[in-house]
């Protein structure tokens, strides 16, 4: 990874910035840096890399903040992490312990699943083949949360992964799987991936 830089300082607040400002700066910039606003330009990489470094740090502002909250949260806490510490979670997913992240996210309380478990539980069955569920997990965290860039970036890459490479999604209650399944499953575990920093599969 490179260099650790301050995440307060990569949001342009300060720590003693409240809950509702961290989620304020964190929106204003991922905004600024949205790839749909860079697709044709020659900034698109740079631009890429700052909203992954944005990413970075608004989760480990998430992350630190969590251990004085608790993991109910406070009326303050961001409706995107539902007040939940999620960190364990993205770096299982990211590791490949997927049992072990599909079994903390089933152990958050119902009323603490908002939009960002909806979208670790969606990364969970893309990399377990279930598509059909991870678009639905998708599809609620884009309804919780509409302005998150990763959520949708992720719902929007596993629909054209699906239709380029053929084919419905598998449910939880499917089957077997073909070569043809291998594949599409490799490509969206890999844009998952993507969209919490890691690279599943890396470009020639």
């Amino acid at each position: 990874m490179a260099d650790y830089k301050d995440p307060y300082k990569v949001l342009g607040i300060t720590p003693n910035a409240t809950d509702d400002e961290v989620k304020a700066a964190y929106r204003k910039l991922a905004r600024k840096y949205h790839p749909d606003k860079y697709s044709d330009s020659d900034l698109k990489d740079l631009a890429d890399e700052k909203m992954k470094e944005v990413n970075a740090a608004y989760e480990e502002i998430q992350k630190m903040r969590s251990g004085k909250s608790g993991s109910k949260g406070g009326s303050g806490s961001s409706s995107s992490a539902g007040g939940y510490n999620y960190y364990n979670v993205r770096r299982n997913i990211n590791s490949g312990n997927i049992m072990e992240a599909e079994s903390e996210l089933n152990n958050v309380d119902k009323g603490d699943r908002a939009a960002e478990w909806h979208y670790l539980m969606g990364c969970v069955y893309v990399k377990k083949g279930y598509y059909n569920d991870a678009a639905r997990m998708f599809d609620m965290a884009c309804n919780m949360d509409p302005s998150n860039q990763e959520y949708r970036a992720a719902k929007n890459q596993l629909r054209h992964n699906a239709g380029s490479y053929g084919g419905g999604y598998n449910t939880s209650g499917g089957g077997g799987c073909s070569g043809c399944d291998v594949c599409q499953g490799l490509i969206c575990a890999d844009c998952c991936c993507e969209c919490m920093g890691g690279d599943l599969i890396r470009c020639c």
